[in-house]
């Protein structure tokens, strides 16, 4: 209790009102405070005590420095109910202030009249830190947020090193068991089932599983963390993108020769244990891992963050390893490469304010880099992230990262030079200046706090895999397409249910021919039409 109260205290002194709601610029708080609603997918983390739902200290924190009162206009458990409730709400025409959609989203909001244009706003309020990152993809995030011509929302940035997704592994049982490295296929089933057959935790009990998996089996954007990506991109497929084949035509990846062929070894893995049998019953995979049952993951650099950070809380004598495997048979490790956006910050039609979207996203990216205003205030904000355990970016309104697409390996790079001695530390910015702090302290003393031992480990090693050598697939884009609005929720639907139940043996892999049969007749003959009349009309804008 002291501790919010004190909280309460610093960030709401200073809150007063004055004579006007108009902003002199970017930075400058509103006079007067403005309401702005937002929908919110909130997840596990905690609150301080004292604080409820969009009564927190961020939200006061952001009231302080910019003027905008943060309420909710409803909340979502998770991002399946966030897309259900955010559907509901555009049918009914009952938008929040604003909000974040997808690209599909954004095209039908904007032709249909339901939210604002952006592009002034944005040349007007955004900050230099946000154009800066903005302008570091020369000009691909806004151009992928403008429908016919105007801006109508304001695009995540998507980090380069996101796309691809990574072996980690338990090293501490790898060496126990006396397990090669793995690089191909062979080598994580080989490690995957001695983890579940020879007690790799030493507790004389068979508690340890397989590979979790998550039930989508691939992610269609950004990866995640349990995606078979990696398996399936082993064999040169990928399922859920739309890529240029060898012939040079874009084509859907699931209904590739290269995907049967993979379906069929991740038939023999489930069958064998190499993947969690199940998997498919799993509410929560991540709980295996957070409590030490599960020694091997598929994840993006980032893992260190979540799911590996409660890992090693939980067992501080576990070490993790990143891999870049699983590799095809010609050693090569492949991965699709992610759109540049997939997230927009969007404004409702006819609020009053849409220049506060502006505003907040300046602020939160500017918290996520580490330049904001120096005061009581931000220091107060991460001492309470930091006893709660949990980024601070956890606490924000809404989830719109802003990265350069090469920050990962640019980081990495920088940190190495630090450690060499050949960089000195005042000339960091402080984003930098803090990482490196974080590295240091945790190279000194391991493990002693998990936020420094989840940036070392996830730039460290994260960064160093990311700059190995790679294929690289690029993946397009096709949200914004008429077949796919129309028909896109069935098909993925349908794929799924076939996939499943051809990894789990209840369909045979020859039911893998009748998927792409009544995949092509049930309107992926239309998406494919309309896809490439889409790429070929990109050709000609390039002409």
């Amino acid at each position: 209790m002291a501790l919010a109260a004190l909280i309460l205290v610093q960030l709401v002194a200073g809150c007063s009102k004055g004579s006007s709601s108009e902003p002199m610029n970017s930075m400058e708080p509103y006079q007067e405070s403005i309401v702005l609603r937002v929908p919110y997918s909130y997840s596990d983390i905690e609150l301080p005590e004292g604080d409820v739902g969009a009564d927190n200290f961020m939200s006061r924190y952001i009231l302080q420095k910019t003027g905008i009162e943060i309420q909710y206009s409803w909340e979502a458990s998770g991002e399946e109910n966030y897309i259900t409730k955010l559907e509901l709400a555009i049918r009914s025409n009952d938008l929040p202030d604003v909000f974040i959609v997808n690209r599909q989203q954004l095209y039908q909001l904007a032709e249909q009249g339901l939210i604002e244009q952006l592009g002034e706003h944005y040349e007007q309020y955004s900050s230099p830190l946000v154009k800066s990152i903005y302008d570091a993809t020369s000009g691909k995030a806004l151009e992928e947020a403008t429908v016919n011509g105007e801006l109508y929302g304001l695009p995540n940035v998507g980090i380069e090193a996101d796309a691809p997704s990574y072996l980690w592994v338990r090293q501490d049982w790898l060496e126990k068991l006396n397990l090669p490295e793995p690089q191909t296929l062979a080598d994580i089933e080989q490690i995957a089932l001695a983890f579940v057959h020879h007690d790799p935790d030493g507790n004389n009990e068979q508690d340890t599983i397989g590979i979790p998996v998550d039930k989508s089996l691939v992610y269609q954007q950004k990866t995640g963390i349990f995606g078979l990506d990696s398996v399936f991109s082993s064999f040169h497929s990928f399922p859920q993108s739309w890529f240029i084949n060898e012939e040079g035509n874009l084509v859907y990846g699931s209904i590739q020769e290269e995907t049967r062929t993979a379906l069929a070894e991740l038939a023999k893995w489930y069958e064998k244990g190499v993947i969690d049998q199940d998997f498919m019953l799993r509410k929560e995979p991540s709980l295996f891992v957070t409590e030490n049952k599960a020694g091997i993951i598929f994840s993006p650099w980032w893992a260190p963050f979540w799911p590996l950070n409660a890992s090693v809380s939980a067992d501080t004598k576990a070490e993790w390893r990143v891999y870049m495997a699983p590799r095809d048979s010609s050693g090569s490790f492949v991965t699709k490469t992610s759109p540049i956006t997939d997230r927009y910050l969007v404004v409702r039609k006819g609020y009053s304010h849409p220049e506060a979207a502006v505003k907040l996203l300046n602020l939160l990216t500017a918290l996520e880099r580490y330049e904001e205003e120096k005061d009581e205030q931000s220091e107060y904000i991460r001492s309470v992230a930091a006893q709660m355990g949990v980024q601070l970016r956890n606490y924000f309104p809404f989830d719109l990262l802003l990265d350069d697409p090469d920050g990962v390996t640019k980081r990495y790079d920088i940190l190495q030079e630090l450690l060499a001695g050949k960089r000195s530390e005042e000339e960091l910015s402080p984003e930098l200046s803090k990482l490196y702090q974080y590295v240091v302290q945790d190279q000194e003393q391991p493990k002693k706090d998990m936020e420094a031992w989840s940036n070392n480990h996830a730039y460290m090693q994260g960064g160093a895999v990311a700059k190995q050598p790679m294929i690289q697939v690029e993946s397009y884009n096709m949200e914004h397409l008429d077949a796919y609005s129309q028909y896109w929720e069935e098909l993925l639907a349908l794929e799924i249910d076939y996939f499943l139940q051809i990894i789990s043996g209840e369909l045979p892999l020859a039911s893998f021919d009748k998927f792409v049969e009544e995949w092509l007749n049930q309107g992926g003959l239309q998406l494919m039409k309309e896809a490439n009349e889409d790429m070929l009309q990109r050709k000609l804008n390039l002409n």
